[in-house]
């Protein structure tokens, strides 16, 4: 299985995400959808500047907040859209 690893992270308003990837591409990725399917997330938005504190792991093979939230490289390949 090959990894598109994170090369740069940028929080937006809007609980959305500006992820560039290590190979050039640039996806958005919208995280505010995930506060009702997984409770840590939850933090994101009721934490002030929480949010903002996004960067990206070691690797670039995810993204996280905290301890308890992140994110894979997978997940913002595979379900963030083309930057536009």
């Amino acid at each position: 299985m090959t990894f598109e690893r994170v090369r740069a992270v940028e929080p937006l308003p809007g609980l959305a995400l500006k992820v560039s990837f290590q190979n050039g591409t640039v996806k958005r990725y919208e995280v505010a959808p995930l506060l009702a399917i997984w409770e840590p997330f939850q933090a994101l938005s009721s934490v002030k500047g929480l949010f903002d504190q996004v960067k990206v792991d070691a690797g670039g093979y995810g993204i996280s907040w905290n301890g308890e939230i992140d994110l894979s490289c997978n997940e913002l390949w595979n379900n963030g859209t083309a930057w536009q």
